[in-house]
């Protein structure tokens, strides 16, 4: 049974090693077209395309197509929902 609570989605679609890379590219750079991914991952076009679609799906990226390419960057509001989930856990754990 899939969650619909935006909060696990986003913690799911990250949890892939194949996405996280996505999103550590998208990260450092403002826009990537969705053929230059194969660079950061090891797999073929059509998984990546899949993860494309998960990242999608969680609200992490958003796409646009430019011409006969689909360029990729971090939602705008990525950075806060990220910064919202660590928050709201920062007194589950200790720091030492």
């Amino acid at each position: 049974m899939r969650s619909t609570d935006p909060d696990v989605m986003l913690l799911t679609a990250l949890a892939d090693p194949a996405r996280l890379s996505i999103v550590r590219q998208l990260a450092a750079a403002d826009d990537v077209c969705a053929c230059d991914f194969s660079e950061c991952c090891t797999v073929s076009q059509p998984t990546i395309s899949h993860h494309l679609k998960v990242l999608r799906d969680a609200g992490v990226v958003t796409s646009e197509r430019r011409g006969t390419n689909v360029v990729y960057s971090l939602a705008p509001d990525f950075a806060q929902r990220w910064s919202a989930i660590g928050a709201s856990m920062a007194n589950l754990v200790p720091l030492v």
